[in-house]
């Protein structure tokens, strides 16, 4: 008996995200309103199963079809928050964004203090990839602390900082970029991304964090993008990000066998 050969079945909710037109908690709200069909008939499920690659999925009568991958960096001002909207009435990152792109999604998080390199697609498995733990991608800061930055501090940093029960907390690596009389720039390169983990780190050494710039992911560097700025990565930076995150994967395969 020979089996067909079929697409795996997704829910609807994320169907609508993968298809790039809007975030999975947005196309919930759609669904559960009544203003999708799928194959010509309403559903109010977000997880009803879909054949992604056949499945006919309408919104407002509109049929879904999938939108082209699209990935942007945004030089990211201070002062906005990371999300599609906010409950506080904050600016968000999407006020930066051309308004007649397709809807796209940050990959990961820069809090509302700190500024600079941000990605966002509307490619969610490409994004997982880029987030995910194994991937272990460098994301180099530009850091301006209050206080004149020494040999010790800089141990203290790459050794590692424990905040009560949590795991450990360090930098791959630290560098004294410039000081002055009163205040210093480092570089701190992270290949991990726990929430906050510069300002923990500094917080619980006692030391203040004046400003946060992020100018690299992986081989990606934020350049001179103005602040505020986006623009598409460039099919070598995509390459080279690929390439990067392959070359990560395949270097834990090693450690681990």
């Amino acid at each position: 008996m020979t089996r067909t050969e079929s697409s795996p079945r997704i829910g609807l909710a994320r169907a609508l995200s993968k298809r790039g037109y809007c975030s999975r908690s947005k196309a919930f709200d759609l669904i559960r309103a009544g203003r999708v069909t799928l194959n010509d008939r309403i559903c109010r499920d977000p997880e009803a199963p879909v054949h992604s690659d056949r499945d006919r999925i309408e919104v407002d009568g509109e049929e879904l079809a999938a939108q082209a991958k699209l990935y942007l960096m945004l030089n990211k001002p201070r002062g906005v928050v990371t999300t599609a909207s906010d409950e506080k009435g904050r600016e968000t990152v999407y006020a930066c964004l051309d308004e007649h792109l397709p809807w796209v999604a940050p990959v990961g998080r820069l809090d509302k203090a700190s500024e600079g390199l941000l990605l966002l697609t509307n490619d969610s498995e490409w994004a997982a990839r880029v987030l995910a733990p194994e991937t272990h991608l460098d994301k180099i800061y530009h850091v301006q602390i209050g206080a004149l930055a020494d040999a010790a501090l800089i141990e203290s940093i790459t050794k590692g900082v424990r905040i009560g029960s949590a795991s450990l907390l360090h930098a791959k690596s630290v560098q004294i970029l410039r000081g002055g009389a009163k205040n210093t720039w480092l570089e701190i390169v992270l290949d991990e991304g726990k929430n906050r983990q510069i300002r923990r780190m500094l917080s619980q050494l006692g030391i203040d964090v004046l400003r946060l710039l992020r100018v690299a992911i992986g081989p990606v560097v934020l350049g001179d993008l103005p602040k505020g700025g986006s623009r598409s990565l460039t099919a070598q930076e995509k390459l080279a990000l690929d390439r990067a995150m392959r070359q990560a994967s395949a270097g834990r395969g090693r450690r681990l066998r």
